[in-house]
């Protein structure tokens, strides 16, 4: 349709194939702001390790980034799309870009404009700012966004913090010509197949792409197996758009790999199902589960810290630390799953992306 832009056909083969895609970290200085070196560095690390696309401007990338004491929104976004665009150049493998889109309808028209502006092929749109409003306020809301660029949806679930948007709302945004895939952070079983019943009724083959959870790898996995109008209809999570895929990156990749091997072949080794419980203790200690995730954004950081990617773990807003225990506890997982960390590559790769 004329009135929404529409989803580079490149952009939803790749989509529909299935991705890594990391969401970015903001690397910060000492005085805590952008060190733009280090920012650089991030996202060849990403672009090196196999990542599909990257989500730039999203919870990862610390929502400060829109306040104007910072002014940070249009500088990070756009050093991402440099990198990424001379990346391409040098590789010939086009990058799938994510821009987050937040706040009310006018706020986030405004970031979608610039985001288009900047080279991103769509925007994983976040309703938090939007609680309170009724479903066909939610869809009148996406739908202005979707008339200037593609969307991402997005299901942060109530259990994560986000608004409940039931079947019918999902079974409407389907509908959306230019909806290129929905991520879900799918703590909610019964609230995940809200979405998945909704994709499988449209008949538009959306893909699906699982989000920060604690069941990462099962969700790659399994198959949804449903009737539709008589016919069976099969609907999978096609890849991950991921904070947790923001560290470790090379190896998440790999288990991106395997997991739709495993799928495809309808054969899941057991050695895969051990690795998806000891992913899931992985992410239960980089983003702190034990209190609340208060130090997820933080977690992510140390990871990189360690690996010398980043200097410091410092976010936008100084109350944002880590947890109490939580760097033991990543030390912990560390060594306990040598096999899921990148320090190889990290160390053989870092001072290229540096330079």
């Amino acid at each position: 349709m004329a009135d929404y832009p529409a989803v580079p056909p490149w952009v939803a083969e790749a989509l529909r194939d299935g991705l890594a895609i990391p969401a970015h970290p903001l690397a910060l200085t000492a005085a805590r702001r952008l060190d733009a070196r280090r920012q650089r560095a991030l996202t060849r690390y990403y672009l090196d390790a196999g990542a599909g696309g990257l989500a730039v401007g999203v919870h990862s990338t610390q929502f400060e980034i829109r306040d104007p004491r910072y002014g940070l929104y249009q500088p990070v976004l756009a050093l991402a799309a440099e990198t990424i665009a001379a990346w391409e150049q040098t590789h010939g493998r086009r990058i799938v870009r994510i821009a987050g889109l937040c706040g009310r309808t006018e706020q986030a028209v405004r970031e979608a404009e610039l985001a288009r502006e900047l080279g991103y092929h769509a925007g994983l749109l976040s309703l938090g700012a939007m609680a309170g409003a009724t479903p066909p306020e939610l869809l009148t809301h996406a739908r202005r966004v979707a008339q200037v660029m593609p969307l991402f949806g997005f299901y942060l679930q109530p259990a994560a913090g986000g608004i409940l948007l039931p079947y019918t709302f999902w079974r409407e945004m389907t509908e959306l010509p230019n909806l290129a895939a929905i991520k879900i952070a799918p703590f909610n079983r019964y609230q995940t197949l809200d979405v998945v019943r909704a994709v499988a009724q449209s008949g538009r083959g959306i893909p699906l792409y699982t989000g920060n959870d604690d069941h990462i790898l099962l969700d790659l996995l399994c198959a949804h197996a449903l009737i539709v109008g008589g016919e069976g209809v099969r609907v999978t999570m096609r890849g991950g758009l991921l904070g947790h895929w923001a560290c470790w990156t090379k190896r998440a990749v790999e288990q991106l790999a395997l997991c739709r091997a495993a799928r495809d072949a309808e054969v899941v080794p057991a050695e895969l199902l051990t690795l998806a419980l000891q992913v899931t203790d992985c992410n239960a200690a980089i983003f702190d589960a034990a209190h609340g995730y208060s130090g997820a954004l933080c977690g992510i950081h140390e990871v990189l810290r360690r690996q010398g990617l980043l200097d410091n773990v410092f976010c936008l807003d100084e109350r944002q630390t880590l947890s109490p225990g939580q760097a033991e506890e990543i030390e912990r997982v560390w060594r306990a799953y040598p096999g899921l960390n990148d320090d190889g590559f990290v160390a053989e790769g870092a001072e290229g992306w540096l330079a």
